[in-house]
């Protein structure tokens, strides 16, 4: 590749312009002039990002690429990876930060080299991160070859902010490679903050991308270690730009080889690997950390666990995400009956599953207090089990998690109690859990709940069942006449799209501040319900909002779900993995669209598989060639085929609710047998 040109794809082309990747693909075919490719494959081509935007603006289509996305194609394209280019940017942000930096950024030539710029981002680096810090210094000849790069960095963070350029691009980056990190969820973050308590001075002994410690505040001094050399540098960097205070964080593995020995944290935040087999068990077994006991090879969590205590001062707080066989697993037991005795381990609180990676399972957070030696001896545990999630919501209710979370902890914090919640919260008597097993698993040591539906509720459960059942009763369809299969001449979506009859979009991780649009999620489609996704927060690319007539399908999952959009669901953001399908009205019925896509056969013809999923090539589902007046016939009818399914689910709900609720009556007393 010629020097200083950046390359880009049809989809980046497609966001600089702000448009689907169709009307690219329209473009390259009706207009000669446009830029050829300079590389990549026949499916996926690349073009020069210069070319393409001369010929954007010559068209009228664009002022100008987007400052931001000409800086990150010079980071995702550049030669020593986009890490090495997050560094130096990195490195160049931390300087724009300081005042005495921008001139000297400003005035940078065409050898950002001379002057004065290599020792100021040398001595800035040293200010911020400490002699040892995990960024390699940038020489003379790297700032030279990466003098664009420098250039637009400055011009980013003068238009953004040194920390927000930052954010949008790390964003960028774990955009480009979600699976290659284990990412802390925010709420979750700012959630065991709180239950840590303010704090002067904070650590993470797996600080990964420093999630857990951005949420601990920018008054608070900050410390971190992770075993990736290039992740501890970024994350070092990443929060400098957060922060006034001291940061330090330091490479290396926490267990073997611990970078900050001898430091005592007002509080330690940790979400730490989870079932590591090979984590030190034989080199460590001497270890002064393992004050509570020597874990077992099986129980790396409880190493994670006496690491964090050793790293806290007395009364300090430590709060771990952990997976639930920690709590419960025989080999751990004397370890966790030795932390409940010293009082070290305070509170045990379930969490829904998705909280948190890995998804699939209901994680703990444990929450753990450093005991002085003559501190009176406990004789509660906090335990809180916040694991249902209401009414099946596929979004996470983190305001409702937090609020009975951190009541129940604040009051027992301050009191040595809290009022009890029937299966939510309780203190639990220690003599009760030093038993042989120790088991601190939040619901096995909660009261039943309050009891079932009282009678009112399910009579008010019968009324409106009988009443969805007579409505969908009404819904029936009928069969309509019979005849031959008919052999309709045929065209996929990938070609409505090319001619202009339909626009495609697809829903990304587009950001917005809070209170913004919800998101129509995968889920909301599959059940019919409301938005219930939300925004992330950052400046990462525009959400994709919906309007009325839209139609839109998960790419995910067996068979083919259509949803097509009303009033009510219009002006929320389009989720990730969901395509949307927006037609031209004069040429294509909306609801004809949607029922067509729904067939078994079109399904199975537009599926590939990978490992563990189907995935649906949205381009390659069929409709008929048909005039708009018999569209529509056949849109009608799919609309009432719409509203039957939607009263056949309403009714399914009711009856499920009704019969859980019975068998909740039942089993506590408060329904007879007769």
């Amino acid at each position: 590749m010629p020097e200083n040109r950046t390359d880009v794809t049809a989809a980046q082309i497609a966001r600089f312009a702000g448009v689907g990747r169709a009307a690219v693909s329209n473009w390259r075919r009706r207009h000669a002039d446009f830029p050829k490719p300079v590389g990549g494959t026949d499916s996926s081509p690349v073009f020069d990002l210069a070319e393409v935007e001369q010929w954007l603006r010559g068209q009228g289509k664009l002022g100008q690429v987007p400052l931001r996305e000409r800086v990150w194609q010079q980071v995702e394209q550049d030669p020593d990876g986009a890490s090495a280019a997050l560094r130096l940017l990195g490195t160049v942000l931390l300087l724009h930060a300081r005042p005495e930096g921008r001139p000297q950024l400003r005035a940078a030539d065409d050898r950002p080299s001379d002057g004065d710029l290599p020792a100021l981002l040398a001595g800035a680096l040293r200010t911020r991160l400490g002699e040892d810090h995990p960024v390699p210094l940038p020489t003379g000849p790297e700032l030279d070859a990466h003098r664009d790069l420098v250039r637009g960095g400055a011009e980013l963070a003068e238009e953004l902010g040194a920390r927000e350029a930052y954010e949008f691009l790390m964003g960028r980056h774990l955009e480009a490679g979600p699976r290659q990190y284990t990412l802390t969820p925010a709420p979750l973050s700012e959630l065991m903050a709180d239950l840590a308590g303010p704090a002067e001075l904070v650590l993470d002994p797996a600080c990964g991308f420093g999630g857990l410690l951005a949420a601990a505040g920018p008054t608070a001094a900050l410390a971190g270690q992770d075993a990736d050399p290039d992740l501890a540098a970024l994350t070092a960097l990443r929060l400098a730009l957060h922060t006034d205070r001291p940061v330090r964080i330091r490479p290396g593995d926490s267990l073997r080889a611990d970078a900050h020995p001898g430091l005592r944290a007002d509080a330690v935040l940790c979400h730490p690997p989870f079932n590591e087999r090979a984590w030190g068990h034989e080199d460590l077994a001497y270890d002064p950390r393992w004050e509570y006991g020597l874990p077992p090879r099986t129980e790396s969590e409880l190493a994670w666990v006496q690491h964090s205590l050793a790293h806290v001062r007395e009364y300090g707080a430590a709060v771990l995400l952990m997976p639930p066989a920690a709590a419960s697993r025989r080999s751990g037991r004397r370890i966790r009956a030795d932390l409940l005795r010293r009082g070290a381990l305070r509170a045990v609180v379930a969490l829904p599953a998705g909280a948190a990676p890995p998804y699939g399972i209901p994680l703990h957070l444990w929450v753990l207090r450093r005991p002085a030696p003559d501190a009176p001896q406990p004789h509660r545990l906090l335990v809180v089990d916040v694991a249902d999630r209401p009414d099946g919501r596929d979004a996470m209710p983190w305001q409702e998690l937090r609020g009975a979370v951190l009541d129940a902890w604040h009051a027992f914090d301050r009191d040595g109690s809290a009022p009890e919640r029937p299966g939510v919260s309780r203190t639990v008597p220690l003599v009760d859990l030093l038993d042989d097993d120790v088991d601190v698993t939040p619901a096995r040591h909660l009261p039943v709940r309050a009891a079932g539906p009282g009678e009112a509720e399910l009579d008010d459960l019968r009324e409106r069942l009988t009443g969805a059942l007579r409505h969908a009763a009404d819904q029936v369809p009928t069969a309509g006449p019979q005849g031959a299969p008919a052999h309709w001449a045929m065209t996929n979506l990938g070609e409505l799209g090319r001619t202009g009859a339909l626009l495609m979009r697809t829903g990304g991780a587009g950001a917005g501040p809070a209170g913004g649009p919800p998101v129509l999620t995968e889920h909301d489609i599959a059940t019919g319900g409301a938005p219930s996704g939300v925004l992330p927060e950052g400046a990462a690319e525009e959400p994709v909002l919906l309007r009325a007539g839209d139609v839109v399908i998960p790419v995910l999952g067996r068979g083919t779900t259509t949803r097509v959009i009303d009033t009510a669901t219009a002006g929320a953001a389009l989720g990730r993995n969901v395509h949307l399908l927006r037609p031209d009205a004069s040429v294509l019925d909306p609801w004809f669209l949607a029922g067509f896509l729904r067939s078994s056969a079109n399904s199975r013809q537009a599926s590939s598989f990978t490992s563990s999923a189907t995935r649906l090539d949205v381009r390659r589902l069929q409709v008929p060639r048909l005039p708009l007046a018999d569209q529509q016939r056949y849109g009608e009818r799919f609309r009432a085929l719409s509203a039957f399914e939607e009263a056949s689910r309403l009714a399914a709900g009711l009856g499920e609710r009704l019969v859980q609720g019975l068998y909740d009556g039942l089993t506590d007393g408060s329904v007879g047998p007769s």
